[in-house]
């Protein structure tokens, strides 16, 4: 998914990648690589006409009073299209013009706006630790990258109250330019320095343009990861070897699934930052310290992210991918230089790892104006179930309102759309009321409502919502993981006891978590051994008090036995127990319901995460900048992971799709959850020889690579069904 959402976004991204095919972006960049000569000013005012410098600015100040996250969404596909120039300067300085009271500010933005003068920004001013610069002496600014003669410059100067950002326009000030040889070819690189500047010269602009800054700067790099990822799919598609499309393989299947995260990631992080900016320009009291937290995190993704797609993007190309001519190497180059400008995001992550420990969290916020009319009711309803003090009284009560699964039918739930769900689920957190887990039955009710008869309904809904019955789940077998399909417990036709009609099931389940207290069972049956696979299987409900059952528990490696193995011996089921057609069990497997469960997550982040911050704690020791640094990586793909969560459901409040987000999230979030213990163990050094909560983390969590599909399966389903690549 892009940052584009929105028709009139996506418009204005089309427009950009139509007017860039026309401009031979990429053949510019790769010209200037061998010689520089900054050609991207012949296409700048072009540029300029497609809005991207003036959208985020207000009509008042001469720019067309658009949001930041449309900005953030042209930016992106600028860098999508490996469009050359400072755009993300320009952008920033344009913004912070048109905030500025100073008499000077809004010509020079009009002029910014219409493509008359770019912005350049020294390559020190892009990252946390940036120097700020002193006008009463000559100033050494560094590398500056699409430094020419009639730009303005975005930099930090000292005031006596602190940093703040400025503009210096063009022609002021002795300027000392020495060209240097550019890693990246978007843009020429010079050594730049000013001499006699004084306060007068400079338009201070409100720290906003910063942020604007970093955002438009991580939006260009979701472009290109994007790019990266979409050249590498398109290819493996077309590419044969072996007499067949290289994206038949699982290995680049992986590959490019991988690198389907990393872009989500990124997109998500530019997502987020554009929101924190907008809070800015609204003036939301918290805003500058949440905009902080999220440029932290983006700045720590941006460095590692867009360099890890472009490097794979060239190993699925093999040697074309090699060759100047390809275009790989343009945007190899560009993540590379991001990477360099950021300084690796070495300061971010120590910062951001200190902030996890001083207990700031990001706080998004969801637009519920839809259904803001309904708190009073809601809250009402809420204060009555949280006045019973019966933890049992309690679960009814949650149940009988509906309050317990919204986004169920009525009557077992509200049919309540998202918005409503997740004003339910503010009101409960806020007074303290917590949901039981349905657990398994979260699963099995959604098919039993959607496939179910009304009998069966009506037996199954209502008690399972009060706590009356609980379920567990017979899926798996001994030969049947990963390929469910695959399964051998065989359902025959027979009598019960009394004459009724039904099926006797006969096999062995296993890795059934709450066997032994389950009340009843979902349960997948062969009813057709002559049919192909996917099309013999029945959905059956099984009494887990039923002769013929044998639960034996299975001890994991953590010691625990929470896993069961089920062995069925002519287990009876009747009629009235087979859930939809006969043959017709996998299509139900699969079942989620219309209206789907949606929720944000909570304040932390992650239970993981919260026990290592808690273990951190509790050993008052001082970590060195090293472990920050690994610290702060791990904050920040918890808060990009929390990100993920909140932009889905902004999306489905908006009625789109949130795409690939589930699947993205499923797999970045095992890979944390299992690399959060091992750094807890870590720093626990010779005293994790011990068991300890890391320890005992770091075994379970095992488990999470392999529980609900693997990671290489759920990879290359990933390849499969959202990038397209063949079947093997």
């Amino acid at each position: 998914m892009t940052i584009a959402t929105s028709a009139e976004q996506i418009a204005v991204c089309d427009a950009i990648a139509s007017w860039a095919a026309r401009a031979a972006t990429a053949t510019k960049v790769r010209g200037d690589i061998d010689k520089p000569s900054d050609s991207w000013q012949e296409l700048w005012a072009e540029l300029a006409g497609l809005g991207l410098f003036g959208a985020a600015v207000s009509e008042a100040s001469g720019g067309f009073d658009a949001r930041f996250a449309d900005v953030a969404a042209m930016a992106e596909e600028c860098g999508r299209r490996i469009v050359p120039g400072p755009i993300a300067p320009t952008v920033a300085a344009a913004i912070g013009l048109g905030l500025s009271d100073d008499e000077r500010a809004s010509a020079l933005a009009e002029r910014i706006i219409a493509g008359e003068v770019p912005v350049v920004a020294p390559a020190n001013q892009y990252r946390l630790g940036r120097t700020a610069i002193e006008l009463d002496h000559d100033v050494d600014l560094g590398l500056v990258p699409g430094y020419v003669d009639n730009a303005a410059l975005l930099i930090t100067l000292v005031r006596p109250s602190g940093a703040v950002w400025a503009v210096l326009p063009p022609a002021f000030g002795t300027r000392d330019v020495r060209p240097a040889e550019p890693l990246d070819g978007t843009m020429s690189l010079s050594c730049v320095s000013l001499s006699g500047l004084n306060d007068a010269d400079v338009i201070d602009v409100p720290d906003v343009a910063g942020a604007a800054l970093a955002a438009a700067f991580t939006a260009y790099q979701s472009g290109v990861a994007k790019w990266t990822l979409d050249t590498a799919v398109e290819y493996a598609k077309v590419r044969t070897q072996f007499g067949s499309p290289i994206g038949s393989f699982q290995a680049v299947k992986h590959i490019c699934a991988e690198m389907l995260c990393r872009s989500e990631q990124l997109a998500t992080a530019a997502w987020d930052q554009a929101s924190a900016v907008e809070d800015l320009l609204a003036g939301d009291l918290e805003a500058a310290r949440q905009w902080d937290l999220a440029n932290l995190a983006a700045a720590v993704l941006v460095a590692d992210l867009p360099l890890a797609n472009a490097r794979d993007c060239i190993q699925v190309l093999g040697g074309i991918g090699f060759t100047f001519e390809h275009d790989a190497h343009l945007y190899l180059r560009s993540a590379l230089a991001a990477r360099s400008i950021l300084d690796d995001a070495g300061d971010e992550r120590i910062a951001l790892g200190r902030t996890a420990c001083d207990g700031e969290r990001r706080r998004f916020q969801i637009d519920l104006s839809a259904v803001e009319a309904r708190r009073g009711q809601v809250r009402a309803t809420v204060a009555d179930i949280a006045g019973v003090d019966d933890p049992g009284a309690q679960r009814k009560a949650l149940a009988t309102s509906g309050y317990l699964t919204p986004h169920w039918p009525i009557p077992y739930g509200l049919g309540a759309d998202p918005a409503m769900q997740l004003l339910i689920d503010a009101e409960l957190e806020r007074a303290g009321v917590v949901r039981p887990d349905l657990v398994i039955a979260g699963w099995a009710i959604p098919t039993i409502l959607e496939h179910g008869t009304t009998a069966q309904r009506e037996r199954f809904v209502a008690d399972t919502l009060t706590g009356d019955i609980a379920w567990c789940q017979l899926f798996s077998e001994p030969e049947a993981g990963s390929d469910l399909a695959s399964l051998r417990t065989r359902a025959i036709r027979a009598q019960g006891p009394g004459g009724e009609p039904g099926w006797k099931l006969t096999g062995q389940k296993i890795w059934t978590s709450a066997a032994h207290t389950a009340d009843w069972a979902v349960c997948l049956a062969r009813t057709d051994p002559d049919s192909p696979k996917h099309k013999g299987i029945t959905y059956f409900l099984v009494d887990m008090s039923s002769a013929g059952l044998d639960i034996r528990p299975l001890r994991e490696l953590t010691g625990r036995a929470l896993f069961n193995e089920v062995f069925l011996d002519d287990v009876f089921v009747p009629d009235d127990c087979v859930v939809g057609e006969v043959n017709g069990g996998w299509r139900l497997a699969r079942t989620t319901l219309a209206n789907e469960r949606v929720a944000m997550g909570g304040s932390g982040l992650g239970k993981e995460m919260d026990g290592l911050l808690r273990q951190i704690a509790d050993a008052d020791r001082v970590l060195s900048d090293g472990q920050l640094a690994e610290l702060g990586t791990l904050v920040a793909d918890a808060h990009n992971g929390r990100a993920l969560d909140a932009r889905a459901v902004t999306q489905r409040l908006t009625g789109s799709d949130p795409g690939a987000v589930s699947s993205v999230r499923k797999l970045i979030g095992v890979t944390h959850r299992q690399a959060v213990p091992d750094f807890a163990l870590r720093l626990l050094g010779v005293e994790g020889i011990a068991m300890s909560d890391a320890s005992d983390a770091f075994l379970l969590n095992r488990c999470l690579s392999i529980a609900g599909g693997t990671t290489q399966i759920l990879k290359t389903a990933a390849a499969e069904r959202i990038l397209g690549l063949p079947r093997g």
